[in-house]
């Protein structure tokens, strides 16, 4: 894909975008427990999933999902500034949840990030978990592969492959993106 194809505009209907968030929502929901361990005072990641979950069974794109997104994220940050890397991932899984919602229909690389870093993040807040076992994030992408429907799988085919960069998180980003595409080839 050169650069003037980034500019192409890809067909989304609202029930591809219901079932992506769909999908980001089970990748996130396993983790959700470790952030709530570490950090019981703070609702925001389970607001956006609940939030999430609302609009992936019919209900309309609201402020409050686009908000509760970026609550999610906050949390994430003060998760990290306490020390909980693991909880940090996984209030990341959570924010990363509610933005699938907002998928853009432009195909650059980068949005395929809407689609899989809810996964990629909780992969990454498994291994964290685990003492930073990088099986058990291996582990995790081969389950995300698996809840991952049809429709999610041909909404990715739309997108370039996810771009190189961001770490570990990128790098399970990438693996769950190649396992995905294999199946659609296979």
């Amino acid at each position: 894909m050169n650069a003037a194809d980034e500019n192409l505009v890809i067909e989304l209907s609202m029930a591809e975008l219901r079932e992506v968030t769909a999908y980001a929502v089970a990748c996130a929901e396993p983790v959700l427990a470790i952030f709530e361990r570490d950090c019981p005072d703070d609702w925001r990641p389970r607001a956006v999933l609940d939030e999430a979950h609302r609009f992936a069974a019919g209900g309309k794109r609201t402020k409050a999902l686009r908000v509760t997104a970026l609550d999610a994220h906050r949390a994430a940050r003060a998760a990290g500034e306490m020390q909980h890397a693991a909880a940090a991932d996984a209030a990341r899984a959570a924010g990363n949840a509610g933005a699938a919602a907002y998928l853009h229909p432009l195909a650059k690389a980068t949005q395929g990030g809407h689609i899989l870093m809810s996964a990629a993040h909780a992969a990454r807040a498994l291994e964290l978990d685990a003492g930073d076992d990088r099986n058990v994030g291996a582990g995790y992408v081969e389950k995300a592969t698996g809840l991952a429907s049809s429709v999610v799988v041909s909404v990715l085919m739309r997108y370039p492959p996810a771009p190189g960069g961001r770490g570990r998180v990128g790098e399970l980003w990438r693996e769950l993106d190649a396992s995905l595409r294999r199946l659609a080839t296979s």
